[in-house]
């Protein structure tokens, strides 16, 4: 039987909370198959270690991961800890560490799932932006000169190399090419005359590979507009780190809220492993309350599920996800309901059941 390693990293608020549930779903899908199964293994890092210790992580903490098949993150951030040190010293820390410079985020709007857009259906909100995950704006390149002087100056540096833009995008061309739906660019080359100008040219001359895929582009502007205005132009979307970061934040919003945002940091060729998170942070306000929604977390568990080959399994989370939000019986309170963070992982689990015996 396949024994999956997977590294555990609560974090900071809600992360223990939800990450409970996601552990717990694992271990019903591992459960249901029978021909798999997950060893867990826990670490303290985050931000009330960094208040201990004076760091996020241990100084040998990517050598200490390297060994996992999977990471599964909670949340990170904490009052009293800059956002800055907090993110450069765990989240960024291992994505670079491990070259996951894939970052895939569904946003599909499921059935029962609440929506700010007035004409928005399941069918005309479905797409997923695979977002370049180590470079950019977020290489950590830059200077900061004459600091606390009348002259300061601060240089932030986006860094994109041709190994890295190309990879990202042939990547997106892949899923496009597989799953029989279009790729659209979103970039700002009228304005960022060199990164940008150099993104859309290596989009094209990568497309040529692809000429069965019908493609788009968007500045990122105009591709705000439209992803409200008109969401289903989009399917497969590809673009830079930071616009990425931004676009799939206003697409939780489209799509049923942070509660229901899901992100997995992919490296392909499974040289390291791979992380899986729910993109919604630590929401300290409600931390230790029982109302942190797990749906985002059972999301990120079932993109896991795929990445490991088992997408019947990561199909029927998300199905279940859905059943959920369809019965409106089983949900937390920023879905309108009344549930705990722990009823409903646990609907989730009889849901799997049902379901699973149902086929």
């Amino acid at each position: 039987m396949k024994t999956y390693k997977i590294a555990v990293i609560a974090g900071d608020g809600i992360g223990p909370e939800v990450i409970d549930e996601g552990v717990k779903v694992l271990k019903a899908a591992a459960k249901l198959d029978g021909g798999f199964d997950f060893e867990f293994t826990y670490f303290p890092w985050g931000c009330e270690f960094y208040k201990k210790h004076g760091k996020m992580m241990d100084d040998d903490g990517i050598e200490q991961l390297k060994k996992f098949d999977a990471i599964f993150l909670g949340a990170v951030g904490a009052p009293g800890v800059p956002d800055h040190i907090s993110l450069w010293g765990l989240l960024l820390a291992i994505r670079k560490g491990f070259d996951q410079y894939i970052n895939l985020r569904p946003v599909k709007l499921l059935k029962g799932a609440p929506t700010p857009i007035k004409d928005a259906t399941p069918e005309n909100v479905d797409m997923v932006f695979v977002r370049e995950n180590s470079e950019g704006e977020y290489a950590g390149s830059g200077a900061w000169l004459f600091k606390n002087k009348p002259n300061e100056v601060v240089i932030q540096d986006g860094v994109f190399s041709r190994h890295g833009c190309e990879r990202v995008i042939r990547y997106a061309y892949e899923l496009a090419r597989s799953q029989k739906k279009s790729l659209t660019s979103i970039s700002k080359a009228n304005a960022l005359n060199y990164s940008m100008v150099f993104w859309d040219q290596i989009f094209a001359e990568v497309g040529k590979e692809y000429p069965e895929v019908e493609t788009h582009s968007y500045l990122v502007d105009a591709a705000s507009m439209f992803m409200v205005k008109d969401p289903g132009r989009f399917e497969i979307v590809v673009t830079s780190n930071l616009f990425g970061d931004i676009l799939t934040d206003l697409g939780a919003a489209i799509a049923g809220g942070m509660g229901l945002a899901a992100g997995a940091n992919l490296n392909p060729e499974r040289e390291f492993p791979s992380m899986f998170e729910p993109i919604h942070g630590s929401a300290p306000d409600i931390a230790g309350k029982g109302e942190a929604d797990p749906l985002a977390t059972v999301w990120s568990a079932s993109q896991m599920l795929d990445f490991f080959g088992h997408t019947d399994l990561g199909k029927l989370l998300i199905d279940c996800i859905e059943s959920l939000l369809v019965e409106r019986k089983t949900l937390t309170p920023d879905l309108c309901g009344n549930a705990t963070t722990s009823e409903v992982g646990d609907a989730i689990v009889e849901k799997m059941k049902s379901l699973y015996n149902g086929n």
